[in-house]
């Protein structure tokens, strides 16, 4: 289990676009048809990670509870699927559904989103705000594997909730922490 940190793109970049496989329901939605109305999470994970896999019943929860307040949240595994055959397109759909989430979980076969964005762990999170500008990159909570934290998404749930009340969004944003995106 590496520990790759996050490589926290600036602050105010512009969300790259895309237009990728949504393994849910075999669409192609583009990021304008996806993005909130007050903001939009984007987070980059995958099926076998086992920080992901810790931290999956938060993801479903924070997206219960944030998209009827005018946040989208948006998923997309980058990783190798010939190298990784449990992220491919169809266990996606599976681990979507067995996740119970509510948000696109996106396939970036060709990676060149991943690399749009700089992510480079599972999970790595970024906030873009209702231009779709970025106001918060980083960890969901200080919870890893092993450490006996809980997990309560509180770094990027503060964030949220400041993008929502319009209050500044603390600048000091740690990295995610997880394993690396599997390049091909």
């Amino acid at each position: 289990m590496s520990r790759t940190e996050s490589k926290m793109m600036p602050l105010g970049t512009t969300a790259p676009k895309f237009e990728l496989l949504n393994t849910i329901d075999d669409t192609y939605p583009s990021l304008d048809m996806l993005k909130g109305v007050k903001g939009t999470v984007i987070m980059f994970i995958c099926n076998h990670c086992p920080f992901v896999k810790h931290i999956n019943a938060q993801l479903s929860k924070l997206a219960k509870d944030y998209t009827p307040k005018g946040i989208e949240c948006i998923a997309i595994s980058s990783n190798d699927a010939k190298n990784y055959p449990q992220d491919g397109p169809d266990e996606m759909k599976k681990n979507a559904i067995d996740q119970d989430f509510i948000f696109p979980y996106l396939y970036d076969e060709t990676q060149d989103i991943a690399k749009a964005y700089d992510a480079a762990c599972t999970p790595d999170f970024f906030v873009f705000d209702n231009d779709l500008k970025l106001v918060y990159r980083g960890q969901l909570d200080d919870s890893r594997p092993g450490n006996e934290i809980p997990v309560t998404g509180k770094d990027l749930r503060a964030a949220l909730n400041a993008l929502l009340d319009n209050t500044e969004i603390d600048q000091d944003q740690k990295p995610s922490i997880g394993c690396n995106i599997k390049w091909k």
